[in-house]
Protein backbone atom coordinates (compact mmCIF):
# COMPACT_ATOMS: atom_id res chain seq x y z
CA UNK A 1 0.00 0.00 0.00
CA UNK A 2 1.72 3.09 1.28
CA UNK A 3 5.13 1.99 0.02
CA UNK A 4 3.87 1.76 -3.53
CA UNK A 5 3.19 4.75 -5.79
CA UNK A 6 0.73 4.06 -8.58
CA UNK A 7 2.81 5.28 -11.52
CA UNK A 8 0.05 4.83 -14.08
CA UNK A 9 -2.19 7.13 -12.12
CA UNK A 10 0.62 9.64 -11.88
CA UNK A 11 1.02 9.64 -15.66
CA UNK A 12 -2.69 9.94 -16.28
CA UNK A 13 -3.04 12.66 -13.66
CA UNK A 14 0.14 14.60 -14.27
CA UNK A 15 -1.53 17.70 -12.97
CA UNK A 16 -1.43 16.06 -9.54
CA UNK A 17 2.33 16.49 -9.27
CA UNK A 18 4.36 16.85 -6.08
CA UNK A 19 3.54 20.03 -4.19
CA UNK A 20 1.49 21.54 -7.02
CA UNK A 21 -1.65 23.56 -6.47
CA UNK A 22 -4.60 22.85 -8.74
CA UNK A 23 -5.08 25.76 -11.13
CA UNK A 24 -8.86 25.49 -10.90
CA UNK A 25 -8.91 25.58 -7.10
CA UNK A 26 -7.37 28.70 -5.66
CA UNK A 27 -6.34 27.51 -2.21
CA UNK A 28 -6.26 30.91 -0.55
CA UNK A 29 -9.66 31.80 -1.91
CA UNK A 30 -11.13 28.51 -0.73
CA UNK A 31 -9.90 29.10 2.79
CA UNK A 32 -11.68 32.43 3.11
CA UNK A 33 -14.61 32.33 0.70
CA UNK A 34 -17.52 31.28 2.92
CA UNK A 35 -19.81 34.29 2.85
CA UNK A 36 -21.77 33.01 -0.15
CA UNK A 37 -22.45 29.60 1.38
CA UNK A 38 -25.53 28.56 3.26
CA UNK A 39 -25.32 28.62 7.03
CA UNK A 40 -23.63 25.49 8.25
CA UNK A 41 -25.19 23.03 10.66
CA UNK A 42 -23.17 22.83 13.87
CA UNK A 43 -21.99 19.31 14.53
CA UNK A 44 -21.51 17.92 18.04
CA UNK A 45 -18.07 18.46 19.56
CA UNK A 46 -15.48 15.79 18.87
CA UNK A 47 -13.74 14.81 22.11
CA UNK A 48 -10.02 14.52 21.41
CA UNK A 49 -9.28 13.20 24.90
CA UNK A 50 -11.58 10.24 24.38
CA UNK A 51 -10.18 9.62 20.90
CA UNK A 52 -6.66 9.64 22.29
CA UNK A 53 -7.65 7.09 24.94
CA UNK A 54 -9.17 4.88 22.24
CA UNK A 55 -5.93 5.02 20.27
CA UNK A 56 -3.92 4.23 23.39
CA UNK A 57 -6.13 1.26 24.25
CA UNK A 58 -5.40 -0.36 20.91
CA UNK A 59 -1.67 0.07 21.39
CA UNK A 60 -1.85 -1.62 24.81
CA UNK A 61 -3.06 -4.80 23.09
CA UNK A 62 0.28 -4.94 21.28
CA UNK A 63 0.85 -5.10 17.51
CA UNK A 64 -2.41 -6.10 15.84
CA UNK A 65 -0.86 -8.49 13.37
CA UNK A 66 -3.26 -11.07 11.87
CA UNK A 67 -3.15 -14.54 13.42
CA UNK A 68 -1.92 -13.22 16.80
CA UNK A 69 -3.74 -13.06 20.15
CA UNK A 70 -3.40 -9.25 20.15
CA UNK A 71 -5.15 -9.08 16.80
CA UNK A 72 -8.02 -11.26 17.94
CA UNK A 73 -8.44 -9.36 21.23
CA UNK A 74 -8.49 -6.01 19.45
CA UNK A 75 -11.14 -7.20 17.04
CA UNK A 76 -13.32 -8.35 19.92
CA UNK A 77 -12.83 -4.99 21.63
CA UNK A 78 -13.79 -3.01 18.52
CA UNK A 79 -17.00 -5.03 18.12
CA UNK A 80 -17.85 -4.55 21.81
CA UNK A 81 -17.29 -0.79 21.68
CA UNK A 82 -19.43 -0.38 18.59
CA UNK A 83 -22.29 -2.29 20.18
CA UNK A 84 -21.93 -0.13 23.30
CA UNK A 85 -22.26 2.86 20.98
CA UNK A 86 -25.57 1.62 19.62
CA UNK A 87 -24.43 0.50 16.17
CA UNK A 88 -25.80 -2.37 14.14
CA UNK A 89 -22.64 -4.47 13.82
CA UNK A 90 -21.71 -6.95 11.11
CA UNK A 91 -18.55 -9.04 11.07
CA UNK A 92 -16.97 -10.35 7.88
CA UNK A 93 -14.62 -13.20 8.72
CA UNK A 94 -12.55 -14.62 5.88
CA UNK A 95 -9.20 -16.14 4.99
CA UNK A 96 -6.75 -14.94 2.38
CA UNK A 97 -3.18 -15.84 1.49
CA UNK A 98 -0.56 -13.13 2.04
CA UNK A 99 2.24 -12.41 -0.43
CA UNK A 100 4.49 -14.94 1.36
CA UNK A 101 1.87 -17.70 1.38
CA UNK A 102 0.80 -17.21 5.00
CA UNK A 103 -2.92 -17.89 5.36
CA UNK A 104 -4.36 -14.93 7.24
CA UNK A 105 -7.50 -15.10 9.38
CA UNK A 106 -9.04 -11.68 8.82
CA UNK A 107 -12.12 -9.83 9.97
CA UNK A 108 -13.76 -6.69 8.62
CA UNK A 109 -16.07 -5.00 11.12
CA UNK A 110 -18.96 -2.89 9.84
CA UNK A 111 -21.03 -0.59 12.05
CA UNK A 112 -24.22 1.04 10.77
CA UNK A 113 -26.28 3.95 12.05
CA UNK A 114 -29.74 4.62 10.66
CA UNK A 115 -29.47 1.49 8.49
CA UNK A 116 -32.80 2.15 6.76
CA UNK A 117 -31.68 5.45 5.22
CA UNK A 118 -31.18 5.39 1.46
CA UNK A 119 -28.62 8.20 1.50
CA UNK A 120 -25.48 6.87 3.17
CA UNK A 121 -21.95 8.04 3.92
CA UNK A 122 -19.17 5.50 4.38
CA UNK A 123 -16.27 6.07 6.77
CA UNK A 124 -13.35 3.66 6.99
CA UNK A 125 -10.00 2.90 8.60
CA UNK A 126 -7.79 -0.17 8.95
CA UNK A 127 -7.25 -1.78 12.33
CA UNK A 128 -4.37 -4.19 11.68
CA UNK A 129 -0.69 -3.28 11.99
CA UNK A 130 2.44 -3.91 9.95
CA UNK A 131 4.05 -7.28 10.79
CA UNK A 132 7.53 -5.91 10.15
CA UNK A 133 9.28 -2.59 10.72
CA UNK A 134 10.84 -2.72 7.27
CA UNK A 135 11.96 0.93 7.29
CA UNK A 136 13.67 0.69 10.68
CA UNK A 137 17.36 -0.03 11.11
CA UNK A 138 16.65 -1.54 14.53
CA UNK A 139 14.86 -4.90 14.58
CA UNK A 140 13.25 -4.53 11.13
CA UNK A 141 11.77 -8.03 11.32
CA UNK A 142 9.64 -7.24 14.37
CA UNK A 143 6.12 -5.75 14.17
CA UNK A 144 5.34 -2.08 14.77
CA UNK A 145 3.09 -0.64 17.48
CA UNK A 146 1.01 1.16 14.87
CA UNK A 147 -0.24 4.05 16.98
CA UNK A 148 -0.56 6.28 13.95
CA UNK A 149 -0.66 3.71 11.15
CA UNK A 150 -3.84 1.97 12.11
CA UNK A 151 -4.88 2.95 15.61
CA UNK A 152 -5.35 6.68 14.94
CA UNK A 153 -7.98 6.16 12.25
CA UNK A 154 -9.78 3.57 14.34
CA UNK A 155 -9.74 5.87 17.37
CA UNK A 156 -11.27 8.72 15.39
CA UNK A 157 -13.98 6.48 13.94
CA UNK A 158 -14.87 5.02 17.33
CA UNK A 159 -15.15 8.50 18.82
CA UNK A 160 -17.37 9.55 15.91
CA UNK A 161 -19.53 6.50 16.62
CA UNK A 162 -19.78 7.41 20.30
CA UNK A 163 -20.60 11.01 19.46
CA UNK A 164 -23.39 10.10 17.05
CA UNK A 165 -24.82 7.62 19.54
CA UNK A 166 -24.94 10.11 22.40
CA UNK A 167 -25.90 13.21 20.41
CA UNK A 168 -29.47 14.43 20.65
CA UNK A 169 -29.43 15.44 17.00
CA UNK A 170 -28.33 12.74 14.57
CA UNK A 171 -27.00 13.20 11.02
CA UNK A 172 -29.68 13.35 8.32
CA UNK A 173 -27.98 10.50 6.46
CA UNK A 174 -27.18 6.91 7.25
CA UNK A 175 -23.60 6.36 8.38
CA UNK A 176 -21.57 3.20 7.95
CA UNK A 177 -18.15 2.70 9.52
CA UNK A 178 -15.92 -0.05 8.16
CA UNK A 179 -12.84 -1.24 10.02
CA UNK A 180 -10.79 -2.99 7.35
CA UNK A 181 -8.40 -5.79 8.25
CA UNK A 182 -5.24 -6.94 6.48
CA UNK A 183 -4.35 -3.55 5.04
CA UNK A 184 -0.73 -3.50 6.16
CA UNK A 185 0.43 -7.03 5.33
CA UNK A 186 1.74 -6.05 1.88
CA UNK A 187 4.91 -7.22 0.21
CA UNK A 188 7.90 -5.07 1.25
CA UNK A 189 10.00 -3.33 -1.36
CA UNK A 190 13.08 -5.35 -0.42
CA UNK A 191 11.32 -8.71 -0.58
CA UNK A 192 13.32 -11.51 -2.20
CA UNK A 193 10.11 -13.17 -3.35
CA UNK A 194 8.75 -12.56 -6.86
CA UNK A 195 6.67 -9.40 -6.96
CA UNK A 196 2.93 -9.89 -6.59
CA UNK A 197 0.24 -7.34 -7.31
CA UNK A 198 -2.52 -6.40 -4.87
CA UNK A 199 -0.83 -7.67 -1.71
CA UNK A 200 -1.90 -4.60 0.29
CA UNK A 201 -5.38 -3.67 1.54
CA UNK A 202 -6.64 -7.23 1.65
CA UNK A 203 -9.71 -6.43 3.74
CA UNK A 204 -10.96 -3.67 1.46
CA UNK A 205 -10.39 -5.87 -1.57
CA UNK A 206 -12.53 -8.57 0.01
CA UNK A 207 -15.29 -6.19 1.08
CA UNK A 208 -15.38 -4.46 -2.30
CA UNK A 209 -16.12 -7.84 -3.91
CA UNK A 210 -18.34 -9.15 -1.07
CA UNK A 211 -20.25 -6.26 0.43
CA UNK A 212 -21.90 -6.80 3.80
CA UNK A 213 -25.28 -5.83 2.29
CA UNK A 214 -26.21 -7.00 -1.22
CA UNK A 215 -26.08 -4.11 -3.69
CA UNK A 216 -24.82 -1.80 -0.94
CA UNK A 217 -24.38 1.79 -2.08
CA UNK A 218 -23.07 4.95 -0.45
CA UNK A 219 -23.04 8.50 -1.74
CA UNK A 220 -19.31 8.59 -1.05
CA UNK A 221 -16.71 7.41 1.41
CA UNK A 222 -13.90 8.88 3.52
CA UNK A 223 -10.89 6.78 4.51
CA UNK A 224 -8.82 7.79 7.54
CA UNK A 225 -5.24 6.53 7.55
CA UNK A 226 -2.40 7.89 9.69
CA UNK A 227 -4.43 10.79 11.06
CA UNK A 228 -2.95 11.22 14.54
CA UNK A 229 0.65 12.38 14.37
CA UNK A 230 1.68 15.73 15.76
CA UNK A 231 1.86 18.44 13.10
CA UNK A 232 0.48 16.09 10.45
CA UNK A 233 -0.36 17.62 7.08
CA UNK A 234 -2.98 16.21 4.72
CA UNK A 235 -2.53 16.81 1.01
CA UNK A 236 -5.04 15.99 -1.72
CA UNK A 237 -4.08 12.46 -2.71
CA UNK A 238 -4.08 11.53 -6.40
CA UNK A 239 -6.68 8.75 -6.54
CA UNK A 240 -8.99 10.81 -4.32
CA UNK A 241 -8.81 13.66 -6.82
CA UNK A 242 -9.23 11.32 -9.76
CA UNK A 243 -12.31 9.52 -8.47
CA UNK A 244 -13.96 12.02 -6.12
CA UNK A 245 -12.59 15.53 -6.54
CA UNK A 246 -15.81 17.12 -5.30
CA UNK A 247 -15.65 15.08 -2.10
CA UNK A 248 -12.06 16.18 -1.53
CA UNK A 249 -13.16 19.78 -2.02
CA UNK A 250 -16.05 19.31 0.40
CA UNK A 251 -13.85 17.87 3.15
CA UNK A 252 -10.96 20.31 2.68
CA UNK A 253 -13.34 23.25 2.64
CA UNK A 254 -14.90 22.00 5.89
CA UNK A 255 -11.50 21.61 7.53
CA UNK A 256 -10.43 25.10 6.53
CA UNK A 257 -13.77 26.61 7.52
CA UNK A 258 -13.41 25.11 11.00
CA UNK A 259 -9.96 26.61 11.44
CA UNK A 260 -7.82 23.59 10.57
CA UNK A 261 -6.00 25.05 7.57
CA UNK A 262 -2.67 24.02 9.11
CA UNK A 263 -3.75 20.40 8.58
CA UNK A 264 -5.85 20.36 5.41
CA UNK A 265 -3.52 21.84 2.82
CA UNK A 266 -4.50 22.78 -0.73
CA UNK A 267 -1.58 20.83 -2.13
CA UNK A 268 -1.73 17.85 -4.46
CA UNK A 269 0.09 14.60 -3.72
CA UNK A 270 0.75 11.48 -5.82
CA UNK A 271 -1.74 8.65 -6.06
CA UNK A 272 -1.14 5.78 -3.65
CA UNK A 273 -2.52 2.30 -3.14
CA UNK A 274 -4.61 2.33 0.02
CA UNK A 275 -8.00 0.90 0.99
CA UNK A 276 -9.83 3.64 -0.91
CA UNK A 277 -8.25 2.54 -4.20
CA UNK A 278 -10.09 -0.80 -4.11
CA UNK A 279 -13.34 0.71 -2.85
CA UNK A 280 -13.22 2.99 -5.88
CA UNK A 281 -12.02 0.43 -8.42
CA UNK A 282 -13.74 -2.74 -7.24
CA UNK A 283 -16.53 -1.44 -5.03
CA UNK A 284 -17.63 1.35 -7.39
CA UNK A 285 -18.04 3.78 -4.49
CA UNK A 286 -16.30 7.13 -4.58
CA UNK A 287 -13.93 7.28 -1.64
CA UNK A 288 -11.21 9.75 -0.69
CA UNK A 289 -8.21 9.23 1.56
CA UNK A 290 -7.31 11.56 4.42
CA UNK A 291 -3.73 10.47 4.91
CA UNK A 292 -0.64 12.21 6.24
CA UNK A 293 1.66 13.44 3.50
CA UNK A 294 4.68 15.49 4.50
CA UNK A 295 5.15 17.90 1.62
CA UNK A 296 8.52 19.11 2.92
CA UNK A 297 10.20 15.75 3.47
CA UNK A 298 13.70 16.19 2.03
CA UNK A 299 14.55 12.52 2.60
CA UNK A 300 11.51 11.14 0.79
CA UNK A 301 9.78 10.05 4.02
CA UNK A 302 6.51 11.62 2.94
CA UNK A 303 4.46 9.60 5.45
CA UNK A 304 6.58 10.76 8.37
CA UNK A 305 9.86 9.54 9.92
CA UNK A 306 7.88 7.02 11.99
CA UNK A 307 6.22 5.24 9.06
CA UNK A 308 6.76 1.46 9.28
CA UNK A 309 9.18 2.04 12.14
CA UNK A 310 9.14 1.28 15.85
CA UNK A 311 8.82 4.99 16.57
CA UNK A 312 5.17 4.77 15.48
CA UNK A 313 4.05 4.79 19.11
CA UNK A 314 1.96 6.96 21.42
CA UNK A 315 4.73 9.53 21.73
CA UNK A 316 3.92 10.88 18.27
CA UNK A 317 0.12 11.02 18.71
CA UNK A 318 -1.41 14.48 19.06
CA UNK A 319 -4.85 15.27 20.43
CA UNK A 320 -4.88 18.38 18.26
CA UNK A 321 -4.50 16.33 15.09
CA UNK A 322 -7.18 13.86 16.17
CA UNK A 323 -9.47 16.80 16.90
CA UNK A 324 -8.87 18.43 13.52
CA UNK A 325 -9.72 15.26 11.61
CA UNK A 326 -12.60 14.10 13.81
CA UNK A 327 -14.33 17.47 13.96
CA UNK A 328 -13.97 17.96 10.22
CA UNK A 329 -15.51 14.59 9.40
CA UNK A 330 -18.36 15.19 11.86
CA UNK A 331 -19.00 18.58 10.25
CA UNK A 332 -19.22 16.93 6.83
CA UNK A 333 -21.65 14.28 8.10
CA UNK A 334 -23.93 16.80 9.78
CA UNK A 335 -24.02 19.06 6.75
CA UNK A 336 -25.22 16.45 4.27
Amino acid sequence: MKNKWNMLALLLCSSLAFYSCDSTDNGAARQVRVEDEKEAVQAPAFNADTAYALVEKQVTFGPRVPNTPAHYATGEWIVKKLKEYGAEVTEQKFQVAAYDGTMLNLRNVIASYNPGAANRILLAAHWDTRPIADKDEHEPDKPVAGANDGASGVGVLLEIARTIHEAQKKPDVGVDLIFFDGEDYGQPDNSELPYKEDTWALGSQYWSKNKHVPNYRANYGILLDMVGAENARFAREGHSMQFAREVVNKVWKAGNRLGYSDYFKYVNAPAIIDDHYYVNRLGNIRMIDIIEYNMNAADGDYFGPYHHRHSDNMEIISKNTLKAVGQTVLHVLYNE
